[in-house]
Protein backbone atom coordinates (compact mmCIF):
# COMPACT_ATOMS: atom_id res chain seq x y z
CA UNK A 1 0.00 0.00 0.00
CA UNK A 2 1.44 3.87 -0.51
CA UNK A 3 0.56 7.26 -0.64
CA UNK A 4 -2.11 7.34 -3.04
CA UNK A 5 -3.93 4.63 -1.04
CA UNK A 6 -7.87 6.51 0.32
CA UNK A 7 -9.44 5.95 3.71
CA UNK A 8 -10.93 2.50 3.56
CA UNK A 9 -15.10 2.55 3.56
CA UNK A 10 -16.06 -1.25 4.48
CA UNK A 11 -19.31 -0.53 3.19
CA UNK A 12 -18.51 1.33 -0.01
CA UNK A 13 -14.78 0.41 -0.57
CA UNK A 14 -15.25 -2.69 -4.02
CA UNK A 15 -11.46 -2.65 -4.39
CA UNK A 16 -11.35 -4.25 -0.79
CA UNK A 17 -10.32 -7.65 -0.62
CA UNK A 18 -12.73 -10.72 -0.33
CA UNK A 19 -12.72 -14.30 0.14
CA UNK A 20 -15.99 -15.35 -0.50
CA UNK A 21 -16.62 -14.93 -4.16
CA UNK A 22 -18.12 -17.68 -6.08
CA UNK A 23 -17.65 -18.65 -9.43
CA UNK A 24 -21.07 -17.81 -10.55
CA UNK A 25 -19.51 -14.26 -9.48
CA UNK A 26 -16.27 -14.27 -11.86
CA UNK A 27 -17.83 -15.78 -14.21
CA UNK A 28 -20.09 -12.45 -14.47
CA UNK A 29 -16.78 -10.53 -14.42
CA UNK A 30 -16.17 -11.77 -17.60
CA UNK A 31 -18.92 -11.21 -19.08
CA UNK A 32 -19.22 -7.58 -18.67
CA UNK A 33 -19.19 -5.07 -21.67
CA UNK A 34 -15.01 -5.11 -21.92
CA UNK A 35 -14.70 -0.81 -21.10
CA UNK A 36 -16.76 -1.56 -18.06
CA UNK A 37 -14.66 -4.18 -16.91
CA UNK A 38 -11.60 -2.61 -18.01
CA UNK A 39 -12.58 0.84 -15.74
CA UNK A 40 -13.63 -0.99 -12.93
CA UNK A 41 -10.35 -3.19 -12.60
CA UNK A 42 -8.41 0.35 -13.49
CA UNK A 43 -10.30 1.91 -10.06
CA UNK A 44 -9.76 -0.91 -7.90
CA UNK A 45 -5.65 -1.36 -9.06
CA UNK A 46 -5.92 2.62 -8.26
CA UNK A 47 -7.39 1.71 -4.54
CA UNK A 48 -4.05 0.32 -4.34
CA UNK A 49 -1.15 1.19 -6.29
CA UNK A 50 0.36 4.25 -8.03
CA UNK A 51 -1.22 3.34 -12.17
CA UNK A 52 2.12 4.66 -13.50
CA UNK A 53 3.91 2.00 -11.94
CA UNK A 54 5.79 -1.44 -12.63
CA UNK A 55 7.60 -3.90 -10.95
CA UNK A 56 10.21 -5.06 -12.60
CA UNK A 57 11.28 -8.88 -11.77
CA UNK A 58 14.26 -10.78 -13.63
CA UNK A 59 14.03 -14.91 -13.92
CA UNK A 60 16.91 -17.35 -14.17
CA UNK A 61 16.40 -21.15 -14.60
CA UNK A 62 18.97 -22.52 -11.93
CA UNK A 63 18.52 -25.94 -12.96
CA UNK A 64 16.76 -26.52 -16.26
CA UNK A 65 15.43 -29.65 -17.55
CA UNK A 66 15.03 -33.32 -16.72
CA UNK A 67 11.90 -32.93 -14.94
CA UNK A 68 9.78 -35.78 -14.10
CA UNK A 69 6.15 -34.48 -14.45
CA UNK A 70 4.13 -34.23 -17.54
CA UNK A 71 2.73 -30.62 -17.44
CA UNK A 72 1.95 -30.40 -20.99
CA UNK A 73 3.40 -26.85 -21.92
CA UNK A 74 6.44 -27.36 -20.55
CA UNK A 75 10.17 -27.80 -22.19
CA UNK A 76 11.57 -29.12 -19.53
CA UNK A 77 9.85 -32.57 -19.04
CA UNK A 78 12.07 -35.60 -19.74
CA UNK A 79 9.02 -37.23 -20.98
CA UNK A 80 8.92 -34.42 -24.08
CA UNK A 81 11.64 -33.90 -26.78
CA UNK A 82 11.86 -30.23 -27.06
CA UNK A 83 15.31 -30.20 -27.22
CA UNK A 84 16.07 -28.86 -23.67
CA UNK A 85 18.68 -31.06 -22.09
CA UNK A 86 19.18 -31.41 -18.23
CA UNK A 87 21.64 -29.61 -16.58
CA UNK A 88 22.84 -29.38 -12.60
CA UNK A 89 22.11 -27.06 -9.97
CA UNK A 90 24.37 -24.09 -10.89
CA UNK A 91 26.66 -23.03 -8.17
CA UNK A 92 25.32 -20.34 -5.71
CA UNK A 93 28.20 -18.05 -6.57
CA UNK A 94 27.18 -17.84 -10.16
CA UNK A 95 23.53 -17.25 -9.56
CA UNK A 96 24.21 -14.30 -7.02
CA UNK A 97 26.71 -12.97 -10.07
CA UNK A 98 23.87 -13.42 -12.19
CA UNK A 99 21.89 -11.71 -9.90
CA UNK A 100 23.89 -8.73 -9.08
CA UNK A 101 24.11 -8.07 -12.85
CA UNK A 102 20.52 -8.31 -13.34
CA UNK A 103 19.96 -5.85 -10.37
CA UNK A 104 22.00 -3.30 -12.52
CA UNK A 105 20.27 -3.70 -15.24
CA UNK A 106 16.93 -2.36 -13.52
CA UNK A 107 15.29 -5.32 -11.71
CA UNK A 108 14.18 -5.22 -8.27
CA UNK A 109 13.06 -8.32 -7.90
CA UNK A 110 15.42 -12.01 -8.84
CA UNK A 111 13.21 -15.14 -9.00
CA UNK A 112 15.53 -18.20 -9.28
CA UNK A 113 13.58 -21.48 -10.52
CA UNK A 114 14.29 -25.34 -11.01
CA UNK A 115 12.91 -27.72 -13.17
CA UNK A 116 12.08 -30.63 -9.92
CA UNK A 117 8.76 -32.13 -8.96
CA UNK A 118 9.79 -31.41 -5.43
CA UNK A 119 12.85 -29.99 -3.26
CA UNK A 120 15.40 -32.75 -1.94
CA UNK A 121 16.69 -31.92 1.29
CA UNK A 122 20.49 -32.30 0.30
CA UNK A 123 19.92 -29.51 -1.96
CA UNK A 124 18.13 -27.12 0.96
CA UNK A 125 21.65 -25.70 1.31
CA UNK A 126 23.16 -24.62 -1.68
CA UNK A 127 19.24 -22.93 -2.35
CA UNK A 128 19.37 -21.34 0.97
CA UNK A 129 22.58 -20.04 -0.22
CA UNK A 130 21.72 -18.80 -3.30
CA UNK A 131 18.70 -17.18 -1.41
CA UNK A 132 20.85 -15.63 1.39
CA UNK A 133 23.16 -14.29 -1.10
CA UNK A 134 20.56 -12.55 -3.12
CA UNK A 135 18.82 -11.22 -0.75
CA UNK A 136 22.13 -9.41 0.41
CA UNK A 137 22.36 -7.12 -2.86
CA UNK A 138 19.33 -5.64 -1.70
CA UNK A 139 16.77 -7.51 -4.22
CA UNK A 140 13.61 -9.03 -3.36
CA UNK A 141 13.85 -12.85 -3.58
CA UNK A 142 11.53 -15.67 -5.18
CA UNK A 143 12.08 -19.34 -5.74
CA UNK A 144 9.70 -22.03 -7.53
CA UNK A 145 11.38 -25.59 -6.50
CA UNK A 146 8.52 -27.75 -6.98
CA UNK A 147 6.54 -28.63 -3.75
CA UNK A 148 7.77 -28.39 -0.32
CA UNK A 149 7.64 -29.98 2.69
CA UNK A 150 6.43 -27.55 6.04
CA UNK A 151 9.89 -28.10 7.40
CA UNK A 152 11.40 -26.78 3.83
CA UNK A 153 9.39 -23.86 3.81
CA UNK A 154 10.62 -22.54 6.97
CA UNK A 155 14.06 -23.28 5.88
CA UNK A 156 13.53 -21.62 3.18
CA UNK A 157 11.95 -18.34 5.46
CA UNK A 158 15.24 -18.51 7.19
CA UNK A 159 17.29 -17.74 4.55
CA UNK A 160 15.56 -14.50 3.25
CA UNK A 161 13.43 -15.75 0.83
CA UNK A 162 10.58 -13.20 -0.02
CA UNK A 163 8.11 -14.98 -2.05
CA UNK A 164 7.80 -18.89 -2.95
CA UNK A 165 6.20 -19.01 -6.64
CA UNK A 166 3.53 -22.10 -6.72
CA UNK A 167 1.32 -22.17 -9.59
CA UNK A 168 -2.11 -23.53 -10.09
CA UNK A 169 -1.81 -23.31 -13.82
CA UNK A 170 -5.55 -23.97 -14.39
CA UNK A 171 -9.03 -24.27 -13.21
CA UNK A 172 -9.88 -27.44 -10.75
CA UNK A 173 -11.93 -28.77 -13.53
CA UNK A 174 -9.23 -28.67 -16.65
CA UNK A 175 -6.53 -29.12 -14.89
CA UNK A 176 -6.19 -32.96 -15.52
CA UNK A 177 -5.96 -32.07 -19.15
CA UNK A 178 -2.31 -30.23 -18.42
CA UNK A 179 -0.86 -32.31 -15.67
CA UNK A 180 -1.58 -36.06 -14.94
CA UNK A 181 1.75 -36.30 -12.42
CA UNK A 182 0.36 -33.56 -9.54
CA UNK A 183 -2.94 -32.98 -8.37
CA UNK A 184 -4.32 -29.67 -7.79
CA UNK A 185 -4.33 -30.56 -3.70
CA UNK A 186 -0.83 -31.27 -3.80
CA UNK A 187 -0.12 -27.87 -5.04
CA UNK A 188 -2.82 -26.55 -2.73
CA UNK A 189 -0.43 -28.14 0.16
CA UNK A 190 2.54 -26.60 -0.83
CA UNK A 191 1.11 -23.08 -0.58
CA UNK A 192 -0.54 -24.02 2.49
CA UNK A 193 3.10 -24.78 4.20
CA UNK A 194 4.42 -21.65 2.20
CA UNK A 195 2.38 -19.28 4.14
CA UNK A 196 2.38 -20.95 7.20
CA UNK A 197 6.38 -20.66 7.35
CA UNK A 198 5.26 -16.56 7.19
CA UNK A 199 6.15 -16.33 3.69
CA UNK A 200 4.45 -14.60 0.61
CA UNK A 201 2.90 -16.78 -2.24
CA UNK A 202 3.40 -16.34 -5.57
CA UNK A 203 0.74 -18.06 -7.55
CA UNK A 204 -1.23 -17.46 -10.77
CA UNK A 205 -1.61 -19.80 -13.82
CA UNK A 206 -1.52 -19.90 -18.07
CA UNK A 207 -3.91 -18.92 -20.63
CA UNK A 208 -4.12 -20.60 -24.07
CA UNK A 209 -4.05 -24.54 -23.36
CA UNK A 210 -7.01 -24.59 -24.63
CA UNK A 211 -8.90 -24.21 -21.94
CA UNK A 212 -12.42 -22.54 -21.89
CA UNK A 213 -13.50 -18.76 -20.28
CA UNK A 214 -15.11 -20.70 -17.37
CA UNK A 215 -11.94 -22.42 -16.87
CA UNK A 216 -9.86 -19.29 -16.75
CA UNK A 217 -12.90 -18.40 -14.05
CA UNK A 218 -11.95 -21.17 -12.46
CA UNK A 219 -8.61 -20.46 -11.91
CA UNK A 220 -9.20 -16.88 -10.25
CA UNK A 221 -11.92 -18.39 -8.33
CA UNK A 222 -9.86 -20.55 -6.55
CA UNK A 223 -6.75 -18.14 -5.76
CA UNK A 224 -9.84 -15.48 -4.64
CA UNK A 225 -10.95 -18.12 -1.98
CA UNK A 226 -7.41 -18.73 -0.79
CA UNK A 227 -6.76 -18.52 2.93
CA UNK A 228 -4.47 -15.70 2.25
CA UNK A 229 -5.25 -13.90 -1.33
CA UNK A 230 -1.65 -14.74 -3.49
CA UNK A 231 0.62 -11.56 -3.01
CA UNK A 232 2.17 -12.10 -6.55
CA UNK A 233 -0.10 -13.31 -9.15
CA UNK A 234 1.11 -14.18 -12.63
CA UNK A 235 -0.57 -14.15 -15.62
CA UNK A 236 1.16 -16.10 -18.23
CA UNK A 237 0.20 -16.42 -21.90
CA UNK A 238 1.34 -19.53 -23.55
CA UNK A 239 4.60 -19.56 -25.23
CA UNK A 240 3.53 -23.05 -27.21
CA UNK A 241 6.99 -25.14 -27.12
CA UNK A 242 7.40 -28.01 -30.12
CA UNK A 243 7.20 -31.62 -28.94
CA UNK A 244 4.96 -30.76 -26.06
CA UNK A 245 1.32 -31.90 -25.65
CA UNK A 246 0.31 -28.37 -26.03
CA UNK A 247 3.14 -27.22 -29.17
CA UNK A 248 -0.02 -26.66 -31.49
CA UNK A 249 -2.15 -24.67 -29.15
CA UNK A 250 -3.95 -21.64 -30.81
CA UNK A 251 -3.56 -18.06 -29.17
CA UNK A 252 -5.89 -16.31 -27.14
CA UNK A 253 -7.48 -13.63 -28.33
CA UNK A 254 -5.79 -10.63 -26.87
CA UNK A 255 -8.89 -8.93 -25.51
CA UNK A 256 -9.46 -12.23 -23.63
CA UNK A 257 -5.93 -11.99 -22.01
CA UNK A 258 -6.89 -8.31 -21.34
CA UNK A 259 -10.01 -9.76 -19.55
CA UNK A 260 -7.81 -12.52 -17.54
CA UNK A 261 -5.85 -9.62 -16.14
CA UNK A 262 -8.48 -6.96 -14.81
CA UNK A 263 -10.48 -10.10 -13.30
CA UNK A 264 -7.45 -10.72 -11.80
CA UNK A 265 -7.10 -7.32 -10.39
CA UNK A 266 -10.65 -7.58 -8.86
CA UNK A 267 -10.79 -10.82 -6.95
CA UNK A 268 -7.51 -10.08 -5.32
CA UNK A 269 -7.03 -6.50 -5.47
CA UNK A 270 -3.62 -6.33 -3.38
CA UNK A 271 -1.80 -8.44 -5.49
CA UNK A 272 0.94 -7.92 -7.75
CA UNK A 273 -0.66 -8.70 -10.94
CA UNK A 274 2.30 -9.87 -13.04
CA UNK A 275 2.15 -9.95 -16.95
CA UNK A 276 4.78 -13.28 -16.92
CA UNK A 277 5.65 -15.32 -19.98
CA UNK A 278 4.25 -14.56 -23.59
CA UNK A 279 5.07 -10.89 -23.70
CA UNK A 280 7.58 -11.67 -26.86
CA UNK A 281 4.96 -11.91 -28.81
CA UNK A 282 2.71 -9.05 -27.24
CA UNK A 283 1.89 -5.41 -29.14
CA UNK A 284 2.91 -2.32 -27.16
CA UNK A 285 -0.87 -1.65 -27.57
CA UNK A 286 -1.71 -5.36 -25.59
CA UNK A 287 0.80 -4.16 -22.90
CA UNK A 288 -0.72 -0.99 -22.14
CA UNK A 289 -4.22 -2.21 -22.10
CA UNK A 290 -3.00 -4.98 -19.68
CA UNK A 291 -1.35 -2.25 -17.71
CA UNK A 292 -4.68 -0.39 -17.52
CA UNK A 293 -6.81 -2.98 -16.99
CA UNK A 294 -4.36 -3.42 -13.36
CA UNK A 295 -1.03 -5.34 -14.47
CA UNK A 296 1.78 -3.82 -12.85
CA UNK A 297 4.30 -6.06 -13.16
CA UNK A 298 6.66 -7.52 -15.69
CA UNK A 299 9.27 -9.77 -15.98
CA UNK A 300 12.58 -8.01 -17.62
CA UNK A 301 15.76 -9.48 -18.85
CA UNK A 302 15.83 -11.44 -22.83
CA UNK A 303 15.28 -14.68 -21.44
CA UNK A 304 13.00 -16.43 -18.63
CA UNK A 305 13.16 -20.17 -17.91
CA UNK A 306 13.58 -21.49 -21.44
CA UNK A 307 11.84 -19.02 -23.59
CA UNK A 308 12.50 -15.04 -24.75
CA UNK A 309 11.34 -12.19 -23.33
CA UNK A 310 11.68 -8.86 -24.86
CA UNK A 311 15.02 -7.40 -24.72
CA UNK A 312 16.10 -4.47 -22.35
CA UNK A 313 16.14 -1.69 -24.69
CA UNK A 314 12.49 -2.71 -26.08
CA UNK A 315 10.74 -1.98 -22.37
CA UNK A 316 12.62 0.38 -21.79
CA UNK A 317 11.14 2.33 -24.92
CA UNK A 318 7.27 0.95 -23.60
CA UNK A 319 7.77 2.59 -20.39
CA UNK A 320 9.22 5.77 -21.65
CA UNK A 321 5.87 5.81 -24.22
CA UNK A 322 3.61 5.10 -21.71
CA UNK A 323 5.29 7.36 -19.36
CA UNK A 324 5.80 4.79 -16.05
CA UNK A 325 8.09 3.92 -14.20
CA UNK A 326 9.70 1.13 -12.04
CA UNK A 327 8.26 0.89 -8.46
CA UNK A 328 9.37 3.49 -6.73
CA UNK A 329 11.92 4.69 -8.38
CA UNK A 330 11.47 9.11 -9.71
CA UNK A 331 9.49 10.01 -11.99
CA UNK A 332 10.61 9.47 -15.79
CA UNK A 333 10.87 12.87 -17.56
Amino acid sequence: MNAHVRPVDPATDPGLPRHDWTLEEVEALFELPFTQLVFRAAEVHRRWFDPTELQLSQLLSVKTGGCPEDCGYCAQSHKFKTGVGASKLMEAETVIAAAAEAKAGGAQRFCMGAAWRDLKDRDLPKVAAMISGVKALGLETCATLGMLTPDQAKELKAAGLDFYNHNLDTGPDYYDKVVTTRTYQDRLDTLAAVRDAGMSTCCGGIVGMGETRRDRAGLLHQLAVLPAHPDSLPINDLMPIPGTPLGDSKAVDPLEFVRMIAVARIVCPKAMVRIAAGREHMTKELQALCFLAGANSIFVGGRLLTTNNPEKSADEALLEDLKMKPMGSAALA
